[in-house]
C-alpha cells in the first residue's frame, strides 16, 4: 500500500519557525533587499517542507564488490568496498575509507570473527614469530652487553 504523510499543524508551525530562524540568520550576515525577502522565505520553507518527504539513504542497499563468501581466500582478502585483493585489510580500510574493523564488519553485516588478514599470511607470520621465540613463557635472561672491556 502507498502511504502518504500528511503534515500536522505542529509540523507546519515547526517548519515555519525553522525557516524564519534560517532566513533571519542569513539576513543578519548578508545584505538583501526587502523585495527579495519573501522569495527567500518561500524557498527556505519549501525546502524544509520537502526534506521530510525525501527518501532517506539506506546503507542496506549496499552491494559488495564481490560476494561475501568469496571475499576470503587462502592467500588474500578481497575488500568488499572496492574489490581490491589484500593480505592485510585493517590498515587499508583505515587509510582509504576511515573504517575500523568493527565499522567495516557492521557495514557489511559480517560476523565478529571475520578475518582482517589472509589465512596463509597469518600462518606465515605466526610461524616466523614462533621461530624467533615470541610468545614463549620462560625465565627472563639478562641482555648481554656488547661492550668489550
Amino acid at each position: 500500500m502507498n502511504e502518504t504523510k500528511t503534515s500536522t499543524p505542529a509540523d507546519t508551525t515547526e517548519i515555519l519557525r525553522l525557516a524564519t530562524e534560517i532566513v533571519a540568520a542569513y539576513v543578519s550576515n548578508n545584505a538583501m533587499s526587502a523585495n527579495d525577502l519573501p522569495g527567500m522565505i518561500r524557498t527556505v520553507h519549501t525546502t524544509l517542507a520537502n526534506l521530510d518527504h525525501a527518501a532517506p539513504a539506506h546503507e542496506t542497499d549496499l552491494t559488495p564488490a564481490v560476494p561475501i563468501k568469496k571475499s576470503v581466500t587462502s592467500d588474500y582478502i578481497i575488500c568488499l568496498e572496492d574489490g581490491k585483493k589484500l593480505k592485510m585489510l585493517k590498515r587499508y580500510l583505515r587509510s582509504q575509507y576511515g573504517f575500523t574493523p568493527e565499522e567495516y564488519r557492521a557495514r557489511w553485516n559480517l560476523p565478529h570473527d571475520y578475518p582482517m588478514v589472509a589465512p596463509n599470511y597469518a600462518a606465515q607470520r605466526s610461524k616466523l614469530a614462533k621461530q624467533i621465540g615470541l610468545g614463549r613463557v620462560g625465565t627472563a635472561q639478562p641482555a648481554k652487553s656488547r661492550r668489550k672491556k
